[in-house]
């Protein structure tokens, strides 16, 4: 492979020209350098009244910058100093994080940089890139892209500094070595553009020379010395305005020192803790954030739901957050809260050399730290330690958002079999949809089973005839309003038939989540335009039992409601993360070519919408594709598109077997000379697992291809077009439980996993309500994530702990051999049963729910509780969180984020 020039790479990804630094101007003053532990103190900056641009001090010796295209900082030079740049390349950094080889990343570059996708490279460039795997990938992309832009941000705040006149080779030295965004804007802080503040009015008035004094010399008399500088043509009315604007000036040094502000930060991040009180009048208003009114933890053991509820909380005006630096100094409580100087302050005060030595200066001197510690600094870090918080919150939402969904996603599929799909209503009836194997739409009817109407034998009636007419073989119910209610009449349905030909009918439970988007949704009206908006939910409820990833595909993925706070999170972050979670599930799985829709197309890697839509109509003009190769007839499909897509687009009755596969067509050759080798046809040698397992993947290596890929095409041979996604399971759910008030403690009941959070998960055991299973009553071990245990899907056994009628919780556990609380036994305690469940849907839930497959019984027992349960005030252990699991929080009853059901 052609190797990529670092400059072409720059150029073709829009990144700004790196700056060159220039010649020295001018001779240096031994005093004008950056302020540092032992350093001298720096030259402040200046700025004249008439200007809004910082001006170079006399003193400061400043280098000039120019461009030159096709570099990039990270090799730009200092001209007459010969400084280079501190940090490695940015491929050698990302190796670093990742633990790999730098040139896997650089390969890796180069391939995304070519218009590679990450699900192609992941699996048919492997020998290029060391085999990375597409979590690596996708962390390297979004790597690469922090730094390109830490880069070019660096490159606008040296050309910024350099206008300025200020850019000397310390400074350029700190510019040059700042390896995340937060340190960059440390450094350029001084010299960064703003409106005018008292240092700077206090600068012009001639203050600078007092500050500059009282600081370098503490046996100065503050007073004495502050009244030769009193000037009321300047604005300096008397001693104490002079001492007023020099503290100003000083505390302005003391903020935008870079090296002690990132010092400050780390230790509050380390030290500090993030506390809640409930604010005046919204006890009640507020109370599904009472687990909140009185809260206190350390920043480091917050979770992100937690973080995100306060931040809720206060979002809604009904907390207060506070951000507490440290535990209270020792004697402050005894000589009041500003008596003793914090660990904050002294650090300051050591930064610049002040003591308290009795020198005349220094009760001021200590007394303008405390004054830029709780006037300037701490207000800066307060607003930095939640941006970071914010950051680890949303990370983790992301993190779990897109885990449910690609659960979701790969969801087992109940197979190409005709399909009834139930949409529940009370009032407007229950609409049925009917879809052939091949999720066409051959019949639909509405049915008015439930109250007011009590139609329910003509219903019963009406849906055999649907079933024997269309030989359906699975019944998809709605999981919305009236959905027990329909589950009953599916339940009697099934009776009734046994003993006909319909006797295989099997029900099973679909979420409804996003169908109503759907429904509304251009590309539906587009699809099914001879259809009600509410028929087409019906629709797709049958083909998501059919196949959920090709139907779920269809909707905005934010859509779906398996999101933390989603509405809180970045909304671009969110997509990003989503869609790609999208991409790598389609190019998973793998799309026949012959009868995937627009929205599932689009999704394979290289091919835009306009594609996908040209594809289709061309399949659509010309009829079904007999090979891959035909795709290169499709008007605007190019062989960048061709080579990105073709491998994951699956042909199952082409002309060629290997089209059914997930070979790649540029490694046909390598069939063919495997077919060559063994003396058989492709045909007969695609499942045979004993020949192909005789084989020697080594002997069949060249210079095209690799022992990657050499191995991963006899393993497709040996199962081609493999499903990765799990088998059909439904739950059964126990008869004669119904409803929550129908629980007992102790019950082991069969369920389906709903969804998964970061302190546990979700069942639908088949009541009104979902239960929670806490992180601790998982497995007898620790357990860091919960979806190591069990993911949205899974069918499995839960024991009940405890039930609340009145609020609608309902507490479960994995662990069969746990006690119920009362009983004796170590098992989860009732605080973990109270954190479980909430409002409930309207309607029940029916008798059996799609599953993933059995994950059998009891995990085994306890861990001893997931720690950073926070510091109440009150010493008691802190509650789960108060906010919302999109649809799931809803049905638990932890608020109303995301969106509402149908």
């Amino acid at each position: 492979m052609a190797a990529v020039s670092a400059a072409r790479r720059e150029a073709r990804n829009g990144n700004a020209p790196a700056p060159r630094l220039g010649p020295v101007v001018g001779s240096r003053h031994p005093d004008a350098t950056r302020p540092g532990p032992a350093g001298p103190r720096p030259a402040p900056p200046t700025r004249s009244a008439e200007c809004s641009t910082v001006t170079s001090p006399t003193t400061t010796d400043a280098l000039t910058i120019t461009t030159t295209p096709g570099t990039t900082p990270t090799g730009t030079t200092i001209s007459g100093t010969g400084l280079k740049p501190v940090l490695p390349p940015i491929e050698d950094r990302i190796a670093a994080e990742l633990d790999v080889k730098a040139w896997q990343v650089r390969a890796t570059v180069e391939l995304l940089d070519g218009g590679s996708t990450v699900p192609f490279v992941a699996r048919y460039r492997k020998e290029v890139t060391g085999s990375l795997d597409d979590a690596q990938l996708r962390t390297l992309e979004e790597r690469l892209q922090y730094l390109r832009d830490l880069e070019q941000r660096r490159a606008a705040v040296l050309e910024s500094v350099a206008s300025q006149g200020k850019l000397d080779a310390a400074l350029a030295e700190q510019i040059m070595s700042a390896e995340t965004k937060s340190r960059l804007e440390d450094v350029y802080l001084p010299f960064k553009p703003k409106r005018r503040t008292k240092a700077m009015i206090a600068r012009e008035a001639g203050l600078q020379p007092l500050a500059d004094l009282l600081l370098a010399d503490a046996t100065t008399d503050p007073q004495a010395a502050a009244a030769g500088f009193v000037d009321t043509d300047k604005g300096v009315a008397d001693v104490q305005a002079a001492l007023d604007g020099a503290r100003s000036i000083l505390v302005e040094t003391f903020a935008e020192d870079a090296d002690l502000i990132g010092e400050l930060r780390e230790r509050l991040w380390v030290k500090g803790r993030l506390g809640s009180t409930v604010r005046e009048g919204k006890e009640e208003s507020g109370s599904k954030f009472a687990d909140y009114f009185e809260f206190s933890e350390p920043l480091g053991k917050l979770p992100s739901h937690r973080i995100l509820a306060l931040f809720r909380g206060e979002k809604e005006d009904v907390l207060t957050l506070n951000l507490e630096p440290e535990e209270t100094p020792e004697g402050a409580a005894a000589h009041g809260p500003t008596a003793v100087p914090t660990s904050y302050e002294q650090s300051i005060a050591r930064r610049f050399d002040i003591a308290d030595r009795g020198r005349a200066a220094d009760r001021w001197l200590l007394d303008t730290v405390r004054w830029a510690w709780r006037t300037r600094i701490m207000v800066r870090l307060d607003l930095d330690v939640r941006g970071r918080l914010w950051q680890v919150a949303e990370d983790e939402a992301l993190r779990v958002f897109a885990g449910n969904l690609r659960d979701l996603l790969l969801a087992a599929p109940a197979g190409t079999r005709p399909t009834m799909g139930l949409d529940p209503g009370l009032r407007t009836g229950t609409k049925v949809a009917v879809v052939d194997a091949t999720g066409k739409v051959v019949d639909t009817a509405t049915i008015y089973p439930h109250v007011p109407h009590r139609k329910w034998d003509a219903s019963l009636a009406l849906l055999a005839d649907l079933v024997k007419k269309h030989s359906v073989e699975l019944v998809a119910i709605g999981n919305g309003t009236a959905s027990r209610e329909t589950d009953k009449l599916a339940t009697e349905l099934i009776a009734n038939l046994q003993g006909t030909g319909n006797a295989k009918l099997v029900k099973a439970v679909v979420s409804e989540a996003g169908a109503s988007v759907y429904s509304a949704s251009a590309y539906a009206s587009a699809e099914l335009p001879e259809l009600d908006v509410s028929l087409r939910g019906a629709v797709s409820i049958a083909r998501r039992l059919q196949d959920p990833l090709a139907e779920l595909v269809k909707i905005d993925p934010k859509s779906i409601g398996v999101g933390q706070y989603q509405h809180d999170l970045s909304e671009a972050r969110l997509s990003r993360s989503l869609d790609a979670v999208v991409e790598d599930c389609v190019n998973g799985v793998g799309v026949d070519l012959n009868t995937a829709s627009v929205p599932l197309l689009r999704r394979v890697s290289g091919i835009s919408e306009t594609l996908a839509a040209a594809i289709v109509a061309y399949r659509d003009a010309n009829g079904p594709f007999r090979t891959r190769a035909a795709l290169k007839e499709v008007p605007r499909l190019g062989a960048k598109a061709f080579e990105q897509c073709a491998g994951f687009l699956r042909i199952p009755d082409g002309d060629d077997p290997l089209d059914a596969s997930g070979v790649h067509p540029e490694s046909y050759p390598v069939v063919r000379r495997i077919m060559e080798a063994t003396a058989r046809d492709v045909r007969s040698l695609i499942g045979d697992t004993a020949a192909l397992r005789a084989l020697r993947a080594a002997d069949f290596v060249d210079d095209s291809v690799g022992l990657p890929t050499v191995t991963d095409i006899i393993g497709e041979l040996e199962k081609p077009g493999r499903d990765p996604r799990p088998a059909f399971a439904t739950a059964t759910f126990a008869d004669g439980v119904e409803k929550v008030e129908d629980l007992r403690r102790g019950m082991v009941l069969e369920g389906v996993v709903t969804n998964v959070a970061a302190f546990g998960a979700f069942v639908d055991v088949g009541v009104h309500q979902d239960g929670l299973v806490h992180v601790s009553a998982m497995s007898r071990t620790f357990v860091k994530d919960p979806r190591e245990v069990v993911k949205p899907g899974d069918v499995v056994k839960v024991k009940v702990l405890e039930v609340d009628v009145a609020r609608q919780r309902i507490g479960l556990t994995l662990r069969l051999d746990d006690e119920v609380p009362g009983d004796k036994g170590a098992g989860p305690s009732a605080e973990q049963g109270r954190t479980a469940g909430g409002r409930g849907r309207p309607g029940g839930r029916p008798g059996g729910q799609q599953g993933r497959g059995g994950q059998g019984g009891g995990h085994g027992g306890g861990q001893g509780g997931q720690g950073g349960q926070g510091g109440r005030r009150d010493a008691r252990p802190a509650p789960e969180p108060t906010g919302a699991l999109a649809e799931a929080f809803r049905r638990a009853g932890y608020g109303q984020d995301g969106g509402s059901k149908r």
